[in-house]
Order: structure tokens, then C-alpha cells, then sequence
């Protein structure tokens, strides 16, 4: 905030229902936390805990430090235990309204909330999920790159896909839109920057693009992990010529912007 940025959450938090982590998709666990679940009380529990960690943060004046929070992320997809596969769509909604209602009672008022899909293949799966305007700040989804951008336009034509149903959605819900999450691993194609996620994004009015974390080496995996290019990284330049269209905006300029004034 002291650098006029906004911050970013996303949880990837455990399941209450098991106590494994949050790929652990099994079968009621969406369920379990709801009024009257089985672990409702759990996650309440687990709630007022983010909610004290969300109250403590304060900019040096003590002045609530806004947050972009992105609960229960990628819903359509299947590999969270609150993915669509495991609960209905009113279920889903329920979880929402609940938590944001809670952390509210608990005194947080410096989120942002961002509703957040992977893959969609229509309006009507878009807004399917979907809590309601009075819970929702943002609308975004997840995409990340798989094949060769060289011989493959699979990317950018899914991604414009969505962003076309997602813009007539914002539009309609006088929302704005982010892509929150996105990116290409280890970033093994030159122009990856300027050649394909521009294209991705086209001409759409989006609030922020999201590229995951650099994580470094995955033992588990044995391989490097990271999304964001780094000094003497293939794309180091290609990633400067990105930082200077004149449709981007990074820190430097919303500095002086000085949006908390």
C-alpha cells in the first residue's frame, strides 16, 4: 500500500471435512462446512483465524490495507474439494455468501472480492456459480498455457472465448473483470509476452492479469517452477517490450496515480 500497489490473496485452504489439503476432492466435503454440516463449527473456527490475520493488516497511518481475495477459486474446475463436482450450484453459493457475511461480522471490511472460474463454455456456466452483485467486487477466470504457442492457438482462442462471454457479463453486472490467474511454465517460448498473452487479452478492459508464482525447484516434481521471467531468462526482453506498450500499467505508473488519496 505505502507504494500505492493493491495486494492479492488466494486461499488455498484445507479440507475441513478430511484434513487433507485442498485437492482432496472427496465427496461431501463442500457439504461438511455449511450451516448445520458436520464441520461447520471447524471452519467457522478456521475463519476467525484469516479474519485476524486480515484485521492486522494496517498501512503505517492504521489505515485498513485493501485486499484482493480470491476465495474458493477455480470453481469450475474439479481439483478442489469446492469445485463443481463436489456441490451444487446453490450449495456452492451458499459457502459464499456465508463466509463473506462471517468475515463481515468478524470486522473485515478491506477485501475485495473476486469471483473467480477456470473453464466455461457458455454465459449460462459462467454466471451458473455465481453469488450475487452485492458479494462480488471483480469477475475473472483462470487459464494457463500447455502447448507450443508456435504451431498452436489453442490458448488465445480459449481465453478470447471467455473473455467475450465474461465482458457481456461484467457489462450486464456493472462489474469489472481481471484475468487472475495465468501464465506459461518455465516460459519456454521467446514472445510468449508480446505474441501471445496480448493476444489472449486482446482488446478487453481488464483490471489486472495474474502470472503464478516463481517458485524455483520442485523437488517432487524435479523441475523448476515459475511463471515470471527473471534477469537472463529467455524472455527477459520480450517481457521489457511488454512493460512498455503503451496498454499496460505497472507499478511505476499506478504509483503515480496515487489511488489511496
Amino acid at each position: 500500500m505505502s507504494k500505492g500497489g493493491v495486494n492479492t490473496i488466494s486461499w488455498h485452504i484445507n479440507n475441513p471435512f478430511t484434513g487433507g489439503d485442498a485437492w482432496d476432492t472427496t465427496p461431501g466435503s463442500l457439504a461438511s462446512v455449511l450451516p448445520n454440516g458436520s464441520k461447520h463449527e471447524l471452519f467457522k473456527n478456521w475463519l476467525d483465524k484469516a479474519a485476524v490475520f486480515l484485521n492486522s493488516l494496517k498501512s503505517d497511518d492504521g489505515k485498513s490495507i485493501p485486499v484482493l481475495y480470491r476465495p474458493y477459486h477455480e470453481l469450475t474446475g474439479n481439483w478442489f474439494w469446492w469445485c463443481q463436482n463436489n456441490g451444487t450450484p446453490e450449495q456452492f453459493k451458499e459457502l459464499w455468501v456465508f463466509s463473506f457475511n462471517y468475515l463481515k461480522s468478524k470486522g473485515v471490511h478491506n477485501l475485495i472480492y473476486v469471483f473467480n472460474t477456470a473453464d466455461f463454455e457458455t454465459y449460462e456456466d459462467f454466471e451458473k456459480f455465481y453469488p450475487g452483485d452485492q458479494y462480488v467486487d471483480i469477475v475473472s477466470f483462470d487459464a494457463y498455457q500447455y502447448d507450443d504457442p508456435a504451431t498452436s492457438t489453442a490458448y488465445v482462442d480459449k481465453c478470447r472465448k471467455q473473455f467475450k462471454i465474461m465482458n457481456e457479463f461484467a457489462f450486464k453486472h456493472n462489474k469489472i473483470m481481471a484475468f487472475a490467474e495465468t501464465g506459461f511454465e518455465q516460459i519456454p517460448y521467446e514472445n510468449w509476452w508480446t505474441d501471445t498473452l496480448i493476444k489472449a487479452i486482446g482488446n478487453y478492459k481488464i483490471s489486472y492479469v495474474l502470472v503464478w508464482r516463481n517458485h524455483g525447484w520442485l523437488e517432487h516434481e524435479q523441475k523448476m517452477h515459475y511463471y515470471a521471467p527473471y534477469k537472463g531468462q529467455s524472455t527477459e526482453k520480450d517481457f521489457k517490450k511488454f512493460y512498455e506498450l503503451p496498454n499496460t500499467f505497472f507499478q511505476k505508473e499506478i504509483t503515480e496515480q496515487n489511488i489511496y488519496q
